[in-house]
């Protein structure tokens, strides 16, 4: 079977668990060379050391911009190059109403789930720029799309992500780099377990939650989200950039029930609950 990324050097934040760790397994199934970038070390190294010559984890907290800085250079270092830059890693954040917002929790939400987009953009264009090529990709949310369904800062930052990537798109298009956004929906994961069920670690859970729910028979699982990265980032997208693709099982194209549909919501009833609940609306 053809290796789709046979050659490639990626980084991926968030890469020690759910969707990042998705990733980064069906990026090295798929031929690539992975930098795995978390703040969870233990995990991250664990990883590594499965996957072998081809993995090495750096601990990155993406919010610190020296952190990111020193990610993309230890895959220049250790493989010869960066190709392909995945920027997941994210946080719930602050939470509840907004005039009871702690403007700490909120710094921290656009630190981490914008400003490490912002930096992994920076110096990923750094050492791509020279070579004219690359692939950018960040992870958003439904919650940037829609409103109601996330915390208020989340859902602020993961719209910014939308806009920042189009943005970058326009001008790094001249230099040969690709840069798209991915969407998940409801995934299985320990982020969307902690809202659900209000146990991060709680994952069969979760998938008894939104299996009540699914859009499309089944709960999405990180495996499909990163199905839709390793589109974007293959040479089957090579004429895609400024999307955003999402994998949500239609959450945000066609978000109400339809007239042809029986006994079925269109939207994932569990999510949008506890959406409110951290909102505050509960």
């Amino acid at each position: 079977m053809t290796q789709r990324l046979r050659g490639r050097v990626a980084a991926i934040t968030g890469g020690a668990s759910g969707i990042g760790e998705a990733t980064v397994r069906r990026f090295h199934t798929e031929g690539a060379s992975v930098v795995i970038a978390d703040i969870q070390a233990e995990a991250g190294r664990r990883l590594a050391d499965e996957l072998g010559d081809r993995a090495v984890f750096v601990r990155t907290d993406v919010s610190e911009e020296a952190d990111v800085a020193a990610l993309v250079d230890t895959a220049v270092d250790r493989f010869g190059q960066l190709d392909i830059m995945v920027n997941n890693a994210g946080i719930m954040g602050a939470l509840g109403p907004i005039d009871a917002t702690r403007m700490s929790d909120a710094d921290l939400t656009i630190a981490v789930n914008l400003r490490g987009v912002i930096c992994g953009m920076k110096h990923a264009a750094r050492v791509m720029k020279p070579r004219r090529s690359g692939v950018i990709i960040s992870t958003s949310s439904p919650a940037g799309v829609l409103g109601g369904i996330g915390p208020h800062i989340y859902s602020a930052v993961k719209a910014g992500i939308i806009g920042l990537s189009n943005s970058v798109a326009a001008e790094l298009r001249q230099h040969g780099i690709r840069v798209n956004t991915i969407i998940p929906g409801s995934v299985v994961s320990p982020m969307t377990a902690g809202i659900v069920v209000d146990d991060a670690h709680n994952l069969a859970g979760a998938q008894e939650v939104l299996g009540r729910t699914a859009l499309l028979g089944r709960p999405i699982q990180p495996a499909d989200v990163a199905a839709g990265i390793l589109y974007l980032a293959s040479d089957d997208a090579a004429f895609v950039t400024g999307a955003v693709l999402p994998v949500d099982a239609g959450l945000t194209g066609a978000s109400w029930p339809s007239p042809y549909t029986s006994g079925r919501y269109a939207k994932p009833v569990a999510l949008l609950e506890a959406g409110r609940r951290i909102g505050g609306e509960e």
